[in-house]
């Protein structure tokens, strides 16, 4: 029987927004409300959140949810979430942003049930781009195969057309991940590669080695927090759904 796992990844030295994961949102941090949509998910087994800072810690414990302490030193998020799970009997991980505060839950959903597919070592998640995202180098590309799987993913506009853009073959990545525990532990034992660090997109490590990462299509966008002045934004949003 195949269980999941999802992981949250807390880092406190965020470049663009030290401190995210405790920033309030309304009355609550950020963070918790990330633990707290994910809880929601009935096919998760368990959620830990994973970070290398005390003070994130010692919140997490306080609202009750399940935390590990991390190292700090680690090269991407992939790596934290290996720590956490290394010794967890389960079968599949789900990391989840820490930075997502109205996750849809069904997205989880997607992610474990690529899995039912024995081939499909990683999963992921993509929406239709629109125009103005294809210039967008802080928007990640990915172009799929005839079954949903990754080809290639890049901060530029992808696949480059003589003609006209293209827009049916190229989504916006969505930054969820889900392993099979196996991968994932491969996945970290492995050395970054070139093509990962010049995109700084650590998936491309996964198809360097030769990975099949499933792509499933959403259709709402995802409402992160990147900027302190993202705040207000999902604010504003919890209020128009009358949700504190």
């Amino acid at each position: 029987m195949q269980t999941a796992v999802g992981v949250i990844p807390a880092r406190f030295g965020s470049t663009r927004f030290p401190g995210k994961p405790l920033a309030l949102i309304n009355d609550r941090t950020l963070i918790e409300r990330v633990y707290t949509a994910a809880s929601k998910n009935k096919k998760l087994t368990d959620i830990i959140v994973a970070t290398d800072h005390q003070e994130i810690f010692e919140h997490v414990k306080a609202f009750g949810g399940n935390v590990v302490m991390t190292s700090s030193d680690h090269q991407t998020g992939s790596d934290r979430v290996w720590e956490a799970v290394a010794e967890m009997n389960t079968n599949i991980i789900i990391n989840i942003q820490g930075d997502e505060p109205l996750l849809d839950i069904s997205w989880l959903d997607l992610l474990i049930d690529s899995f039912n597919d024995s081939s499909v070592q990683m999963s992921t998640l993509a929406k239709k781009i629109t125009e103005p995202e294809l210039n967008d180098k802080n928007t990640v590309k990915v172009i799929l195969d005839n079954n949903s799987y990754a080809i290639y993913f890049s901060r530029f506009a992808i696949p480059f057309s003589r003609k006209v853009n293209d827009l049916e073959q190229v989504y916006k990545h969505i930054g969820l991940y889900g392993y099979r525990k196996s991968f994932l532990d491969e996945f970290c034992r492995h050395q970054q590669v070139n093509i990962e660090l010049g995109e700084s997109l650590e998936q491309l490590r996964a198809l360097y080695m030769g990975a099949n990462i499933k792509v499933s299509e959403v259709f709402a966008e995802a409402v992160g927090v990147d900027h302190p002045d993202d705040i207000a934004r999902v604010e504003k949003i919890l209020n128009e759904r009358g949700m504190n």
